[in-house]
């Protein structure tokens, strides 16, 4: 039967007991993470946040009635013991932080029994993920979640305490919002008072910060909870947490600056690793380029090099037609791994594949057994010809080269993940090395196949680079932002720009996008008429907080430094949401739910 805890007052968290602390009586509370019954002895562990302390029931020191309710203990009871600290001499636990102590218990309290677990709480476990979701609030329990959520919290507190060092004041923004579908869908909320009406919960707080900046606050940050209607996976779910900012009076540089001092910041106070800055920078075009990405990872080499001109003439129609298509042919390098299997290439060719390529054409430098080449297409070309293409790549007897032929984005998307498929295969990548990159000078527009016209790469009130906006009807995917992405190790971290804050400037903008003015004052009339006022240039950031977590944690995944994240398709296991809602709720909203197509899908 549970018991009170009335007239106890725990002493210090369990971990938190050292050898200074011998011949004090203390009072613990926490959980049993297990009991070993000796017969006159039962060892207990009791486990609470900081970490676990052995208790040690004697029946002769506390009496046998407080030994027989230790005796019946079980995983998991929540407990409160009294009792003494002393030295467990040549019997200390050398893996544990308190190990050279125990607590000599004389009395005990069970606060709560627990019931069979649906799996142990250790800090190695094979269970599912799908069933510890279920049972969240015991995952938590488990020391690797625990310090991961302690991390995530001195991740917050280094940046909160930086930013207000450098000046930001910190603004909540509205978690209701005006619907402005230009990104991923909403989550849209009914209003009852408004039928018919909705609002959105918000995908950033990207226009009220600006608007922060219209009102004069000069520096802004917030830790935001924002929200995606889209496809999860590692590093994506439907609610998320950025660490939001935005300056007046600001360039690229000066935004760089601030938040070079903040990861430098929070990576020493967090995890004690100093940062070099500055922090290297690369153009999207270069990165693009030699590592086919926008975000690529600086912990190897193989760089993507461009044969096209070598080949534009050659014998191999493949990739003489594609360059004559408008294409490129491009390869990838890598040294000393000419005689690499044949299977391990054809793996190589099904990463091409899956990102849309036709297949992996390579050349192995010098690796027949007579000490010519091999060659997927050698038959196709003279001797001159493969010659010039190892000149090119500048390889060496016993290099595999690898290359691809294509459009431009399918070639950087093909190479650029297949050369990431290599740093793993190959073992080439330091998984101990901290390589942030800044991506500038991103194009400003892309255009969509899909519908037929350009878009915002980032997004519509992004500022172009002053020399680039003459071509803006001419040409306008030459047209490069005033962007920038820090990247950590192949991972986007977080991204922003500096803001349009002409008028003149913004209204062009909305018309190469699309949009009438009509259409351009609904959605974004509040916006437009506050830059009516005297609008200061400005510029701004934002980082995914989960996504930094998760690498400074070494974690796999966002949802293991989320305290209550969702699966794969956006549901909720411990609460069971989304759920139904009852005919009520809905008539007072005016909604009415298609049964039919719902029992279609």
């Amino acid at each position: 039967m549970a018991e009170s805890m009335e007239g106890l007052k725990r002493t210090a968290r369990c971990a938190e007991f050292t050898v200074e602390d011998i011949g004090k009586e203390v009072v613990i509370m926490g959980w049993v993470q297990k009991s070993r019954n000796k017969g006159g002895l039962i060892f207990t562990d009791v486990r609470d946040r900081s970490g676990i302390l052995q208790v040690i029931f004697e029946e002769d020191i506390c009496g046998s009635e407080v030994f027989e309710k230790a005796a019946t203990l079980h995983n998991e009871y929540c407990v409160a013991v009294t009792g003494n600290i002393r030295s467990r001499g040549k019997d200390a636990n050398t893996e544990l932080a308190t190990g050279a102590i125990e607590v000599e218990a004389t009395a005990l309290r069970i606060l709560s029994e627990a019931a069979t677990l649906p799996f142990q709480i250790e800090a190695d476990t094979n269970t599912r993920e799908e069933l510890r979701l279920k049972y969240r609030y015991l995952d938590l329990r488990r020391p690797p979640l625990q310090k991961n959520i302690f991390l995530r919290h001195k991740l917050c507190i280094a940046v909160r305490n930086y930013m207000d060092e450098q000046g930001f004041l910190e603004i909540e923004t509205p978690t209701f919002v005006k619907s402005t579908p230009e990104g991923a869908r909403d989550y849209l909320v009914p209003s009852r008072v408004h039928q018919g009406e909705f609002y959105a919960l918000p995908q950033s707080p990207q226009l009220l910060k600006q608007l922060l900046m219209c009102s004069g606050f000069d520096r802004y940050f917030q830790l935001a909870r924002c929200y995606r209607d889209e496809d999860l996976r590692a590093d994506r779910q439907p609610e998320f947490t950025q660490i939001d900012m935005e300056l007046s009076f600001a360039d690229v540089d000066d935004v760089i600056a601030v938040n070079e001092g903040l990861i430098k910041r929070i990576w020493k106070e967090v995890l004690g690793v100093d940062i070099k800055t500055p922090i290297e920078r690369m153009t999207w075009q270069t990165a693009i380029d030699k590592y086919g990405s926008d975000k690529p990872d600086l912990r190897f080499d193989l760089p993507i090099e461009d044969i096209s001109d070598v080949v534009k003439d050659c014998g191999f129609s493949v990739f003489k037609d594609t360059v004559a298509d408008g294409g490129m042919v491009r390869g990838i390098r890598v040294p000393g791994e000419g005689h690499m299997p044949r299977k391990k290439i054809d793996a190589l060719t099904e990463v091409a594949k899956y990102y849309g390529g036709k297949g992996l054409a390579y050349l192995c430098v010098g690796c027949a057994d007579d000490g010519s080449h091999k060659c997927s297409f050698g038959k196709f070309m003279t001797d001159e010809e493969l010659e010039a293409i190892i000149k090119a790549m500048g390889a060496e007897k016993g290099d595999l080269l690898l290359f691809a032929a294509d459009k431009f984005t399918k070639v950087c998307a093909v190479l650029g993940n297949v050369r990431l498929a290599l740093g793993k295969q190959l073992d080439l990548i330091d998984k101990s090395a901290w390589r942030f990159l800044w991506i500038t000078e991103f194009p400003l527009l892309e255009w969509s196949e899909e519908e037929n016209r350009f878009m915002a790469m980032h997004h519509p009130f992004t500022s172009p680079m002053d020399e680039d906006w003459q071509y803006i009807d001419s040409d306008p995917g030459r047209v490069r932002a005033k962007a920038y992405d820090i990247v950590l190790n192949g991972t986007e971290l977080g991204g922003g720009s500096v803001r349009i804050h002409r008028a003149d400037v913004q209204e062009k903008m909305f018309e190469v996008l699309g949009f009438t003015p009509e259409r351009a004052y609904e959605q974004f009339g509040f916006l437009l008429d506050a830059f009516k006022y005297g609008v200061p240039p400005h510029a701004g950031l934002a980082y995914g907080l989960d996504r930094v977590a998760m690498w400074m944690a070494g974690a796999e995944s966002i949802r293991d430094v989320m305290a209550f994240p969702k699966i794969k398709d956006a549901s909720d296991l411990m609460m069971g949401a989304p759920s139904f809602v009852d005919e009520q709720q809905l008539k007072d909203l005016a909604i009415k739910i298609d049964t039919e197509t719902i029992e279609a899908k």
